[in-house]
């Protein structure tokens, strides 16, 4: 028997580690490394039924090139050899460039595999021809990223959850670890030396396993934060030093602080002021560790509330120094690794900046005349679906998916490219969580005529008589450059056999030496540059209007069964995560007449589900719970929550605010 480490690159904060046994004549078994620090030999239940099940069935998978041979939408296709696909996407493609420009070629991509090459390549090519992105954070957590920047001068230098040994307290605001992080949920913070807080209008498993759970109201987090910060302030732990040496515009948020009492923050929250009080003094004992949610920003003021709340730990002064810090996200490049050169944005022509997926269906509606897809399901996962469906079967819009399994959006291509998965191919993952560099190893081949991204592009670029160098630079050579920037010193075959490592031995302090990219250099509790773009010059303790009466506001976070469409078609996984149903408080459920297993009609401007009922006081009332991640054509409602989704956006990043869907839930007619 042989066995290979290899990473999972999954759209999760674990990167677990994974080992791949290989017996001749049987089916590859992949189940969790005991050795890795983090996943400590277990796979999340979804990893391990999918990679174990669609992974490894040829008959689940796209194993070779396909051209469309009914209506746009109806998933009929006949294969073709490869030439004959790429000839045709050359052909089609160089005509549009030609007499319509790059910006009417679309390239949408988002997190289908988080490994370096795999998620970083493709764009060499568009960047090359000049295409237009649909920022791929606009679907997921822009206005996160730009509140951070605008506060920090980054968003992508977390810090580093080793730190968690010298911290007094762990603050999870709008993260649900045991649905998208178990095994930070299991490991990390099951284990942490010190209390935890989690905020969050659901009662998730990681708020049930807290010290302290603070559950507002959907929509109100920014007053919340400005609560804590009032009592901070009154009770003297805030640090005077720190603000005046490290941060600009604190006198300007000053009286709006000494505003948010704790009676004013829980009329506003629905938190007792009691917990608000609580929590404030065990976070300010500090140094803390404050973990910024994704589905905190996904709201109509998810700018603001991101900025109100990363307001905590520069008040407070628990910036350079271990045990202190936030995190959103941990970029690439706290592992020295350069995203300009693994996406060759040198090679990006003038042109339009990118789109919003809040903007696809006016584009695609509109002057798009291509549209590729890669690493990404929009069929599924973007706003109103029905719209964007009908938007996907014009016969003039030449559309391209590559992908391994035949997913909704599949079904509206002109041309299908089969892409190998994770375990077919070699490639490096960076944790967006842990400070680590990992090694994906190719551990079986691909199915039929499947091809990693990299050389779907590379094939691609030689049909069009592109000959860029960087269009064609072997994976090989990018790993190697990869891992001389790490500064690790090993080559791939050194990292294989080590699976994870750690690029800085000792936990890495985030703002060590306290300078900031920031205009000032400083912290920018007040920003001009976001007043000079047209947003609030200081983050403000607003808070979102209730629901309209007989309206439920719709959230919509990941489930464990279902972290995103990926593993939407195995059919174990299905059954684990069960019917698709509409989650209510029991008082909303009385107050509409419905019962735990009624069905209902979930319904808004946009759209409508018919979907059974559960009740269940894990969610608060005014508050309708549907899981994402659903195939709408697997689904008997026709759709998933997308179905619903106005495709609001955000005040910052012009990112989604999803988490603001307002929706009526009635008694859904007899049939």
């Amino acid at each position: 028997m042989i066995e290979l480490r290899t990473t999972c690159p999954r759209d999760c904060y674990d990167a677990c580690g994974i080992v791949v046994s290989l017996l001749p004549g049987e089916r590859p078994r992949v189940r969790g490394d005991r050795e890795h620090p983090v996943s400590r030999g277990q796979l999340c239940r979804k990893c391990s039924l999918a990679y174990n099940g669609v992974f490894l069935d040829p008959a689940a998978r796209i194993t070779t090139p396909l051209r469309r041979a009914g209506p746009k939408g109806a998933g009929q296709f006949v294969p073709v050899s490869w030439d004959d696909a790429l000839g045709e996407i050359s052909d089609r493609l160089g005509r549009i460039l030609a007499t319509d420009g790059p910006a009417a070629v679309l390239n949408t991509h988002y997190t289908g595999t988080f490994a370096m090459i795999g998620y970083h390549f493709p764009s060499r090519f568009f960047n090359y021809i000049g295409a237009t992105e649909v920022d791929p954070d606009t679907i997921c957590n822009k206005a996160g990223h730009s509140a951070l920047e605008y506060l920090y001068g980054t968003s992508l230098d977390g810090f580093d959850p080793r730190a968690i040994a010298d911290a007094a307290s762990v603050l999870v605001w709008g993260a649900n670890p045991s649905a998208s992080a178990p095994h930070q949920h299991e490991n990390w913070l099951g284990e942490a030396p010190c209390p935890t807080i989690v905020v969050d209008p659901l009662r998730t498993g990681s708020a049930k396993a807290a010290d302290i759970h603070l559950q507002p109201y959907p929509g109100v987090d920014s007053a919340l934060a400005f609560g804590l910060l009032h009592v901070l302030e009154r009770d003297g732990r805030l640090d005077p030093g720190f603000i005046a040496s490290s941060t600009v515009g604190f006198e300007t948020l000053l009286p709006q602080i000494r505003a948010c009492s704790p009676a004013w923050t829980e009329s506003v929250t629905g938190v007792p002021s009691s917990l608000i009080t609580q929590a404030a003094h065990v976070y300010g004992a500090g140094p803390s560790l404050l973990w910024i949610g994704q589905g905190l920003q996904r709201q109509p003021a998810g700018g603001n509330v991101v900025r109100a709340v990363g307001l905590l730990p520069a008040l407070t002064g628990h910036l350079g120094r271990p045990g202190g810090g936030f995190l959103y996200l941990n970029g690439i490049q706290t592992r020295g690794l350069d995203g300009d050169y693994l996406a060759a944005t040198h090679l990006r022509k003038a042109g339009g900046p990118a789109i919003s997926h809040m903007d696809l269906i006016d584009a695609l509606e509109g002057s798009a005349r291509a549209l590729f897809c890669w690493n990404i399901n929009i069929a599924a996962s973007n706003p109103r679906q029905g719209g964007l469906h009908q938007a996907l079967r014009r016969e003039d819009l030449f559309t391209v998916v590559a992908d391994l399994f035949p997913t909704d959006t599949v079904d509206y291509a002109d041309v299908v490219l089969p892409a190998a998965s994770f375990l077919e191919q070699d490639d490096l993952v960076v944790s967006y969580f842990h400070h680590s560099l990992s090694a994906q190893v190719k551990v079986v081949e691909p199915p039929g005529q499947a091809l990693p991204n990299s050389e779907i592009f590379r094939r691609l670029a030689v049909a069009m008589g592109l000959d860029q160098p960087e269009l064609h630079e072997p994976d090989e050579e990018i790993i190697d450059r990869l891992l001389a920037q790490s500064g690790t010193g090993l080559d791939f075959a050194a990292l294989a056999s080590l699976g994870t490592v750690w690029p800085a031995v000792a936990p890495r302090i985030q703002f060590a030496d306290r300078t900031f990219a920031t205009p000032s250099g400083r912290i920018e509790l007040a920003s001009p540059s976001a007043a000079a773009e047209g947003h609030q010059l200081v983050p403000t303790p607003r808070a979102d209007p209730p629901p309209p009466e007989g309206r439920l506001r719709l959230l919509s976070p990941s489930s464990e069964w279902n972290l995103n469409t990926t593993y939407g078609n195995d059919d174990r996984v299905g059954r684990q995560a069960g019917v698709l149903a509409v989650t209510v408080h029991p008082e909303e459920a009385t107050r509409r007449g419905l019962n735990n297993g009624d069905r209902a009609r979930v319904h808004n401007d946009v759209g409508e589900l018919l979907l059974p009922v559960a009740v269940s006081e894990d969610v608060p009332p005014r508050v309708a719970l549907i899981p994402k991640g659903r195939w709408p054509k697997r689904e008997a409602a026709g759709g998933n929550v997308n179905a619903l989704n106005p495709g609001r956006r955000s005040d910052l990043g012009n990112s989604s605010a999803v988490h603001g869907t307002e929706v009526w839930v009635t008694a859904a007619p007899e049939v």
